[in-house]
């Protein structure tokens, strides 16, 4: 007798949350085979069999006038959803991340007894810590990926289970150093520095100018310097160019393909705040994190924002591992300088790596997705949310 398939929605509306969704849909069928899955999501959750009813990429907009543009849409998607879920009920609803959407359809969910699985929370312990409250109506179980986010959901009466961070299963270099130097005619004795500006066009625009300037500052006191850049999938070589790498006179290798084994080589990395300080940590490269917004956002973080750290490196450590180095901070001198002390002084840089490991240990090693696959697959059979 044929069985019965077990129905699943999920939503990841980011690429992020499609890659990290589509591990975790994968996991959960190793252990349910019988799995259907339906919901929003894109490529990598398309490839794991899931049935996409709207593409991510078409949700994850970010502005106000590109929100605004995208109203009918993302109605619409939500809608959409709505009617499935009243239709063809599901035995869970899987959430990650993209709160503002979320945490509406979660309550449509819970209106109608649907369990509601929460995985990669909201960064409410930022910003927004008044979102718990709804979290807690709308969610029956959490699943959060950094290991402080545990015990501020506890205090505040949630069930929450931390299950590492998914990074630690997919964030690898697969090459050896000399070899993966060789394949780019790279002398094995060059000091490579990375320049990693961030994946958005505003990210760019903003701390490409900085780094090529730190770059060209710190290159006459490094001995055989060689600058590269991963290029981000988001950007193109073009939005390079026009933010200062067409006349910087650097010479700079920017590399489409091999992002990990590229980072992996780096000496030290110039970093924009963001979840590449945690790869780098997973890397083992040492790093200097800087940012710059505009003024009004700066004064209106500084005011909202509740954490100490803008680096996930650092609020995972609890303590400054790596310098941060933003707003009126991120110049050209002072990032320059925080770079050569991790490339000339090795005491510096053996705190640092030390750092680094403890991050690593922290974040829970390989396995998040079966972890949270099992968390998921519990909460079906305990059988509906709570109304």
């Amino acid at each position: 007798m044929e069985e019965t398939p077990l129905r699943i929605m999920i939503v990841a509306g980011e690429a992020s949350g499609d890659m990290h969704g589509a591990k975790l849909v994968a996991a959960m069928r190793e252990q349910a085979p019988s799995l259907a899955v339906c919901g929003i999501g894109g490529s990598a959750l398309a490839a794991q069999g899931v049935e996409i009813l709207y593409d991510a990429s078409q949700l994850a907009v970010v502005g106000i006038v590109e929100v605004i543009s995208h109203l009918g849409f993302i109605r619409e998607a939500m809608h959409a959803l709505e009617k499935r879920l009243r239709e063809e009920p599901p035995c869970l609803l899987i959430l990650i991340d993209y709160p503002d959407f979320n945490l509406i359809l979660a309550k449509k969910a819970k209106r109608l007894g649907i369990p509601v699985f929460y995985y990669i929370s909201p960064q409410v312990w930022a910003w927004r810590p008044g979102r718990v409250k709804t979290i807690r109506k709308r969610v029956d179980r959490l699943a959060v990926i950094l290991p402080f986010e545990k015990g501020f959901y506890q205090e505040r009466g949630m069930e929450v289970e931390y299950v590492g961070h998914p990074l630690m299963d997919t964030v690898r270099s697969t090459m050896e150093r000399a070899d993966f130097l060789a394949s780019l005619d790279i002398a094995p004795e060059s000091t490579v520095v990375g320049i990693l500006p961030g994946s958005r066009r505003r990210e760019a625009a903003s701390m490409l100018p900085v780094f090529l300037a730190a770059a060209k500052r710190m290159a006459p006191e490094l001995h055989r310097p060689v600058f590269v850049l991963p290029l981000a999938p988001t950007l193109s070589e073009e939005d390079l160019l026009i933010n200062g790498l067409a006349d910087c006179g650097l010479e700079v290798r920017v590399v489409r393909e091999n992002r990990y084994e590229l980072m992996a080589a780096c000496n030290a990395v110039m970093a924009a705040s963001g979840t590449v300080s945690l790869e780098l940590a997973i890397l083992d490269v040492p790093m200097v994190v800087s940012y710059k917004v505009s003024p009004l956002t700066w004064f209106l973080g500084k005011r909202l924002v509740k954490v100490e750290y803008a680096s996930l490196v650092n609020l995972v450590a609890g303590r400054e591992v790596v310098p941060e180095l933003l707003q009126d901070q991120a110049v050209p001198a002072r990032i320059a300088e925080a770079v050569l002390g991790l490339l000339t002084d090795s005491c510096h840089r053996a705190r640092m790596l030390a750092g680094l490991a403890e991050v690593r240990e922290l974040l829970g090693g390989s396995g998040a997705s079966s972890r949270t696959a099992r968390l998921a697959l519990e909460l079906i059979q305990t059988g509906q949310g709570r109304n």
